[in-house]
């Protein structure tokens, strides 16, 4: 496993970031402590959760699975309801309790709301990292302008500064490639991303002009369906490039998320041992320039600009600073 700078902040972490959504829900209790175990001995020392995972159900599951080896993992959780001072503060108590640990190395707000008060925000967060309860502070889903401005205010009141953002990215969803990748090569933000496989859908599991297998996500997510639909040709020229290099479709998957300069590492669920060594394998490939131009062409899903003349390459450029 490939260890990388966690942004700025001098910590390194595994490349591989091990997300923890199914503990709880897809995964006991007992999977869940050898996946931790067996992760752990494979190099990934990345974990990410969630305390609305499972309404703490997970958190509580790690708390358990986690003991003599808690420091051993660099370890991610998020506020849980409102992003009001109170439920950050409240939030970490929480989290913290259910972990069983006294610190986790980086909270963060899940999700912007229309109504937030930064200030407010970025005065608890600090509140929270000064009292030791978190190592770091960080955003999930947060655009550029209002990561930056989060940030001005943390400097101009000695406060925390954010230093991750955690974003949607994969073959379909792209939108990150305009100012909140080349925002954090800039600004030396950590960039975690999620839903590498959209949900499982590049995967292999689920074949375009095909019934969804039984047992499959798609069957209670209308997304996948939907994508399913839009996407076939795509996905069937990625299965068929898969079979070509004698890997799986999701490795290839994964490689042109961490593929990208910009990326920090992915989250990959897993909900068993036989998924956590599918995923730490494809770990192992690396694309070549035109491999990944190649994969990229399948799906048109780069977002396109139409005015502003230079403007929109402007805004993917990581080579004005160089």
């Amino acid at each position: 496993m490939k260890y990388v700078p966690f942004g700025d902040t001098g910590e390194s972490i595994s490349q591989m970031c091990l997300g923890s959504m199914m503990f709880g829900d897809r995964c006991g209790e007992r999977e869940t402590d050898a996946i931790l175990g067996t992760a752990l001995d494979r190099g990934v020392n990345f974990l990410d959760t969630a305390a609305m995972y499972m309404d703490g159900l997970t958190e509580s599951i790690l708390g358990r699975t986690l003991k003599g080896r808690r420091n051993s993992f660099f370890i991610t959780t998020k506020v849980h309801r409102g992003i009001d001072a109170a439920s950050i503060r409240t939030s970490i108590d929480e989290s913290l309790a259910r972990l069983q640990t006294d610190h986790v190395d980086l909270y963060m707000i899940h999700w912007p709301q229309v109504g937030m008060h930064p200030g407010d925000i970025m005065a608890a967060l600090n509140d929270v990292a000064s009292a030791g309860k978190a190592r770091f502070v960080g955003f999930c889903n947060c655009p550029a302008w209002l990561f930056a401005h989060c940030n001005r205010i943390a400097l101009e009141n000695g406060w925390a500064p954010l230093v991750c953002n955690q974003l949607p990215y994969n073959l379909l969803e792209r939108g990150i490639e305009i100012e909140l990748l080349p925002q954090g090569v800039a600004d030396g933000v950590a960039i975690t991303t999620y839903r590498a496989l959209v949900a499982g859908l590049l995967a292999g599991k689920y074949r375009p002009n095909q019934p969804l297998p039984a047992d499959a996500r798609g069957q209670r997510d209308p997304r996948i369906g939907d994508w399913l639909a839009r996407y076939s040709d795509g996905i069937g020229k990625l299965q068929t490039m898969a079979n070509d290099l004698g890997v799986r479709p999701g490795h290839l998957a994964t490689a042109w998320v961490y593929g990208h300069v910009g990326v920090t590492a992915p989250i990959v669920g897993v909900s068993s041992l036989s998924q956590l060594d599918s995923a730490i394998k494809g770990f192992d490939l690396t694309l070549s320039g035109e491999e990944r131009v190649r994969l990229s062409s399948f799906f048109d899903t780069e977002v396109k600009e139409e005015s502003g003349e230079k403007f929109p390459g402007l805004r993917r450029s990581l080579d004005l600073l160089s």
